[in-house]
């Protein structure tokens, strides 16, 4: 029995792992590099996919999670103040300072956490899928992104009351 190629319909492919590798690193041709990295090593191996443990996403990212690990050895480390030039027509300073204080939330988590929600977010994927990729059963990658999840509100919330006890505001109401 012929086995189907895995790369046979790559468009959608590649936008999932170019998400996920932006998620990672950032947008902009680095991101471009290391998803071409991607596919250039999944053609190389693809008589290695295995059809029977299901769909080629979870291949691809697991071999975009080892392109994004070489890039950051060989590319000197983003700081978080570095971001691109998106520009919001509403707000450009207060959506700057919302990106730059989320990504300072997440630059504080640990590789596994940021990795978790560059899978979740950045590929799409649901915590089965996740789960597939990393080894884990479904129910331990939700409690995972949970408890990542938790972390970021909470730091952006202790965040927000810095900010607020810094200009003289009162705390804004935390409501569940």
């Amino acid at each position: 029995m012929r086995q189907r190629d895995p790369l046979a319909n790559p468009r959608p492919l590649i936008r999932r792992v170019y998400s996920y590798v932006a998620y990672r690193i950032g947008d902009g041709p680095d991101a471009e590099d290391v998803t071409s990295e991607v596919f250039e090593r999944a053609f190389r191996y693809r008589a290695s996919y295995d059809e029977s443990r299901g769909q080629p996403v979870p291949w691809l990212l697991g071999i975009a999670r080892r392109c994004v690990d070489d890039a950051r050895l060989r590319r000197p480390q983003v700081s978080s103040s570095e971001f691109s030039d998106q520009t919001s027509a509403e707000d450009l300073e207060g959506d700057a300072v919302r990106r730059l204080t989320v990504a300072t939330a997440v630059n504080r988590l640990d590789e596994r956490a940021r990795d978790l929600l560059a899978l979740r977010y950045g590929a799409d994927l649901s915590a089965r899928e996740i789960g597939q990729i990393l080894g884990l059963r479904t129910n331990a990658v939700e409690v995972a992104l949970h408890r990542t999840l938790t972390r970021v509100r909470s730091d952006l919330q202790e965040k927000r009351q810095d900010q607020s006890s810094a200009l003289g505001e009162p705390s804004p109401r935390i409501t569940p």
